[in-house]
């Protein structure tokens, strides 16, 4: 294999070929001529990626590579890391998208020669969109690193000229973010759009900060700028930011990598804008150096309040009058060893909103995070006499996680009531979601700023009528219910009841799903990867939903959103098709009707699409519900159980057989679902009437 040759993994030939990685398993079991490892480990291999290639063609099992794919597989398998291959491959983007004769021109020479002129070409674009050399993040790579890496610089300029260098930029970075969700927080873009939003960051001309940027996210939902500045505690991301907004913006753009509370590298930096998502609960923040620090202007915070010293600093790095919002965690709202400094920062007008986002907003998603919004007091202004405080914990489904979220909802609530805050200083109160409370209330022993402890609580479920219209809703699906009730049909006759009718004997021979999907009665598609589009959109202008394993296993309509970044056709829903979680050890399967047809298939689901004139959807449904047969397809880690969907087994019957118990399936199906209707208006109704009772709205009479 030539030096410095990509390599991929198992999961990256099973995302070429459009197969699970079972597949590719077997493939190096059953045929002698599949390429070895050249390295990894005994558990976890690499290959030679274009070794893989010849053998996936040769085999007919590859038509084509689509050109992402080849692109981010020598990403991803660069010897020297995925990150340091994106950087070099941004550092040419932004050149094909800066100076694209120039990259035209350099191209066009043999692989060497194009080494040998490529990095003066790239430290000239490099100085003039991100600083000189020892300013920037991003080092200019010498001909010794891009000589092996042409290929994949001149196929990144081959997918810039079909999506644009931008798009293709962050497709590859996305892929790399998702292949390393544990080395980095990142805050989603409804999120940061919010925080813009709320800091006057989309008027058109602004200066804006984020102190730790990360990749850039918070920076990126900046429309137009008129300066861009970050700083980002590990090379890595400071770089991949740093690239990112170069080809996101034409404004001035600076990244620095550093610590940014003990080395601060904007220190007379006056922003008019500043957003943060600071690290939580850093305990090793700089407390013992930076104790007489200048930027502790409203109390030095202990050691235990890492997230008042990213405040402060905020703050600093503000022009009078200049609004800043920081993703905060919420203890940070109660802590007592932040009582001090959050009450200062009251009685000076320095903290004006607080709001209480709901849980799934951003990571951990777990956790309802609050933003606070603050701005640095100009000469001569008074303190307002009210803070602003917004709860938005209702705006999501029950359960929470990061696809409940109702994005509109929270954005509309939020900008209504910091408008109206801006405008007149106070706010009409909503009752459990926003209102204006006195600064001078909150100066108690605790100065506890969290929305819900002083926000007065909305009237239950909406009054008494509410509640009847709830009640009226259960009755009439207990009623359903009952009707639905399935016979349980005969068993098989036992010494007690020996004249008992015998059941219909289910025959011995069954077959795999593997084996149906190689006999052609069904096709297997895995879920979040964009390998195929069977179904074109019916309207491609639209908003795609994604059904996610959330809404198989509650039994709702498509709650997800397509992530950002350049269109990748998701795999869409059909009418028909059985949908099957593969995480969790449990036996929920999904038949698409014509209302969830059309979306896109979330992760960590696989869809079966069965030949209608062999298998019968609901038939096949419910035979890889049985408990026995997710038992003997499962396979168990550590921490997690995952569902083999191919060893899954079901009868071999005659058409019209599996439409019978077909039939019957899906009388359970509507069985299971009125039941989980019933529980759910259950629970509303005796929640409502609990609060109903302790609030005074609903007599005990």
């Amino acid at each position: 294999m030539p030096e410095n040759a990509a390599e991929v993994t198992a999961a990256g030939i099973a995302r070429l070929a459009g197969v699970g990685r079972a597949a590719v398993s077997n493939w190096r079991r059953r045929h002698a001529d599949f390429p070895q490892p050249v390295g990894g480990t005994e558990t976890s291999p690499s290959f030679a990626l274009g070794e893989v290639e010849r053998w996936l063609r040769d085999q007919g099992k590859l038509a084509e590579v689509p050109l992402r794919e080849r692109v981010w597989q020598e990403v991803s398998g660069d010897p020297a890391g995925a990150a340091p291959a994106l950087i070099r491959t941004g550092c040419a983007l932004l050149l094909v998208h800066e100076r694209p004769m120039v990259w035209l021109e350099l191209a066009a020479t043999g692989d060497v020669r194009f080494a040998e002129l490529l990095p003066a070409a790239l430290d000239d674009v490099l100085t003039a969109r991100l600083g000189e050399p020892g300013d920037r993040p991003v080092h200019t790579p010498g001909s010794r690193e891009l000589r092996p890496r042409v290929p994949l610089l001149r196929a990144a300029a081959e997918l810039a000229a079909d999506l644009g260098a931008r798009q293709a930029f962050e497709f590859l970075l996305g892929r790399y973010l998702d292949a390393n969700p544990r080395q980095y927080t990142l805050t989603p873009p409804d999120a940061a759009a919010l925080m813009a939003a709320l800091a006057g960051a989309t008027a058109e001309g602004v200066s804006v900060l984020d102190p730790a940027a990360g990749t850039g996210t918070l920076l990126r939902a900046v429309p137009h700028p008129g300066a861009l500045h970050a700083q980002e505690n590990v090379p890595e991301p400071a770089a991949l930011g740093a690239l990112r907004l170069a080809l996101h913006t034409d404004a001035d753009v600076r990244v620095h990598a550093g610590d940014t509370l003990r080395a601060d590298a904007f220190p007379r930096l006056a922003a008019d804008a500043v957003l943060c998502h600071p690290p939580f609960n850093e305990r090793n923040w700089g407390h013992d150096e930076l104790a007489y620090d200048t930027r502790w202007e409203y109390g030095f915070p202990a050691r235990t309040e890492s997230e008042l010293a990213w405040v402060q600093h905020a703050l600093a790095r503000l022009r009078p009058g200049g609004t800043a919002v920081l993703l905060m965690p919420p203890a940070a709202a109660s802590r007592r060893s932040g009582r001090r400094i959050r009450a200062d920062l009251l009685r000076r007008g320095a903290l004006r909103a607080v709001v209480a986002l709901p849980a799934g907003a951003a990571p951990p998603y777990g956790i309802p995070l609050h933003l606070w919004v603050l701005r640095r007091p100009a000469a001569g202004d008074r303190p307002p006499p009210e803070l602003l405080l917004v709860d938005t914990a209702g705006l999501a489904a029950p359960g929470g996680g990061r696809d409940t979220v109702d994005w509109p909802a929270v954005h509309g609530t939020v900008l209504d009531a910091w408008a109206a805050f801006e405008r007149q200083g106070t706010v009409e109160e909503r009752p459990g979601v926003s209102g204006a409370v006195s600064v001078i209330e909150l100066l108690d022993d605790d100065v506890d700023l969290a929305p819900a402890r002083h926000l007065p609580p909305p009237a239950a479920a909406s009054g008494t009528a509410e509640l009847a219209r709830v009640r009226e809703r259960l009755t009439d699906t207990l009623r359903l219910t009952h009707d639905l009730v399935p016979p349980a049909g005969p068993t098989a006759a036992g010494p007690d009841d020996p004249g008992a009718p015998a059941p219909a004997r289910l025959p011995a021979v069954t077959v795999t799903v593997g084996e149906l999907a190689r006999a052609g009665a069904l096709v297997l598609h895995a879920g979040g990867t964009g390998t195929a589009a069977p179904v074109p959109p019916a309207h491609p202008a639209a908003p795609v939903p994604v059904l996610t394993e959330q809404d198989v296993l509650a039994g709702r309509a498509p709650s997800g959103a397509l992530p950002e970044g350049p269109p990748e056709e998701p795999v869409r829903t059909q009418e028909g098709d059985v949908v099957v979680p593969v995480l969790g050890g449990g036996s929920l399967v999904r038949v698409v009707d014509a209302a969830t047809a059309g979306a896109a298939l979330g992760r960590n689901l696989q869809l079966l699409r069965p030949d209608p004139t062999a298998l019968d959807p609901w038939f096949l449904a419910g035979f890889l519900r049985g408990t026995a047969n997710n038992r003997r397809a499962s396979s168990y880690a550590s921490t997690a159980t995952r569902l083999d969907v191919r060893r899954l087994r079901l009868p071999r019957l005659p058409l019209a057989d599996q439409r019978r118990y077909g039939e019957r399936f899906r009388a359970l199906a509507a069985f299971e679902d009125a039941v989980r209707l019933a529980g759910q208006l259950g629970e509303q109704l005796v929640r409502g009437l609990h609060d109903g009772l302790t609030d005074g709205s609903v007599d005990p009479g």
